[in-house]
């Protein structure tokens, strides 16, 4: 049997994909699969013992089943914190669609599920033809959107949603709450949950349960 694969967005860069991310690896080896986290491309990296690394997917490796290199979790990774078409371009370097394919196949050989985390929204682009969710969408994989719950939270959330479900499909989403607590957040949620296709997987508090990751995972799996 392969893997199964799961894309995480979310409406903007800075709302919680990796805590999300992070949150559906615990939970899926806590409930007995072996789970490896994706991060494809990434800017806004330091130089550590001598190798470029990005906070974000270093949170993947540690959260994901042991024995996954850094550059097979992150082969992308540039150092200035820009868009990432960009910062490829800065550094000389073309992202294609087959070398993130090739780097997926490889994780996904080697675990139960891979859990697939973009950078910023659905839309950012990697190079002058690729953009996440084209790639995404060629491989038909299911997608979890993060809401950041904060000021215009509910458009961004409608539009990503659409335009999400018009290249693949979208799994559901989690409302993320970001401090300092959005004022109204309960009647953002309940206006959240009245439009958008699909019901809430969960709302993550500040604070979260440990558990939380199996509470998602279940309404995911």
């Amino acid at each position: 049997m392969s893997a199964q694969t799961l894309f995480v967005t979310g409406t903007d860069t800075g709302i919680g994909k990796t805590r999300i991310a992070v949150a559906l690896l615990h939970g899926l080896r806590a409930a007995g699969f072996s789970a490896v986290g994706y991060k494809p491309v990434a800017s806004g990296a330091a130089w550590q013992g001598g190798q470029l690394v990005n906070a974000d997917a270093l949170a993947l490796q540690a959260a994901g089943s042991p024995g996954f290199d850094y550059a097979a979790i992150n082969p992308f990774v540039f150092e200035p914190a820009i868009a990432p078409h960009l910062a490829a371009a800065e550094a000389g370097a073309t992202v294609t669609a087959e070398a993130l394919d090739a780097g997926h196949s490889a994780l996904a050989a080697r675990a139960d599920w891979v859990i697939v985390e973009g950078a910023g929204g659905w839309h950012v682009p990697l190079s002058e033809s690729l953009d996440f969710a084209g790639w995404v969408a060629a491989n038909r994989w299911p997608v979890l959107l993060v809401v950041g719950m904060r000021l215009g939270c509910v458009n961004h959330a409608l539009l990503a949603a659409r335009a999400i479900a018009a290249d693949t499909r979208l799994a559901g989403w989690v409302a993320n709450t970001l401090p300092p607590e959005q004022p109204r957040l309960a009647e953002n949620l309940a206006t959240l949950n009245t439009r958008m296709p699909l019901s809430c997987c969960a709302t993550v508090p500040v604070n979260p349960s440990p558990d939380l990751a199996l509470d998602i995972c279940r309404t995911l799996i």
